[in-house]
């Protein structure tokens, strides 16, 4: 895993792994409190491929299950990646619905993620 600060004040954390890194809720959990207690951070930018593909497929649960822990825990994280291939109504509206939130984001780059972090409240 490479962790880079970025945004204003250096206050997020893009983490690049080649490895799934959230499996579920509670691996969601274990992670945010890892990240907190290491590197004192609750704004994360992770790719798409380091989270379980099964979060896209929203009957599973699991998508609705971590981003629950993720608001409760005042954690913010933006996801990059290319969400073209998924053709579910419900997932791009979920989708559509984060990003105009303050929570979680879902960006095609890097620097997307940035300003959108960079911007929430």
């Amino acid at each position: 895993m490479k962790y880079t600060f970025l945004g204003k004040n250096n206050s997020l954390l893009y983490i690049e792994s080649e490895d799934i890194l959230i499996y579920d809720a509670q691996s969601a959990l274990d992670f945010m409190a890892t990240i907190n207690y290491e590197k004192d951070c609750n704004r994360i930018i992770l790719d798409k491929k380091a989270i379980n593909e099964e979060f896209f497929i929203l009957s599973s649960g699991i998508a609705g299950e971590i981003c629950q822990k993720i608001v409760n825990y005042k954690f913010k994280l933006a996801i990059i990646g290319d969400y073209s291939k998924y053709t579910s109504k419900s997932l791009r509206d979920f989708i559509y619905e984060c990003n105009r939130g303050n929570d979680i984001f879902f960006a095609d780059n890097l620097q997307q993620a940035v300003d959108k972090l960079d911007s929430a409240r």
